[in-house]
């Protein structure tokens, strides 16, 4: 894993000054996260790994797929993807969306917020959660939510390296490991 990020991140960074540049930052974002989509399909990693595709029938197959509908991939997004196969790096495009998506959240002075709850937080209680966050960050936070009966209440918050553990079963570990010395 640590090796594939490796791999992916001069692609991110590529892919995040082609698009600041144009000014096409969420259009970008969105192409790879498709791409990311179509590369990681069962059907796609087949075509990937058979020596038969030649690279430009392999570029196509990976464009015509995820510039699918209303939302074709711009040339520079085409030329990109061209490189990757080229550069055999397709495999990669998981590690270089997320990578391109933190160095655009950076950009725009976005944190990523993974709000772990021992129980489903309604609309209300997850936007003054958000809020709080904001104003002990100082940034903008994009939270996603994940329900973890296993924490018995309360909630257990990470944003970047930081973890708010308000959780009853982090308290009760706490107590414990207290009581302990």
């Amino acid at each position: 894993m640590a090796e594939n990020v490796t791999l992916a991140r001069p692609y991110a960074e590529a892919a995040f000054q082609l698009a600041k540049t144009a000014g096409a930052l969420p259009a970008w974002s969105s192409a790879l996260s498709r791409l990311a989509a179509v590369a990681t399909s069962p059907e796609m990693e087949e075509c990937i790994g058979n020596p038969r595709f030649q690279p430009a029938q392999l570029t196509q197959l990976c464009i015509d797929v995820a510039g699918n509908g209303n939302a074709a991939l711009s040339a520079d997004q085409q030329n990109f993807v061209r490189v990757l196969v080229d550069n055999d790096r397709l495999t990669v495009l998981p590690e270089i969306s997320a990578l391109f998506d933190e160095l655009k959240h950076g950009h725009e002075g976005i944190q990523d917020a993974e709000i772990t709850s021992a129980f489903a937080l309604d609309d209300t209680m997850l936007k003054n959660l958000v809020a709080d966050l904001e104003r002990k960050f100082g940034c903008k936070i994009q939270a996603t939510v994940k329900v973890d009966a296993e924490l018995i209440g309360g909630v257990k918050i990470a944003v970047g390296d930081e973890v708010i553990d308000a959780s009853v079963r982090g308290k009760l570990a706490a107590m414990a490991t207290a009581l302990q010395h």
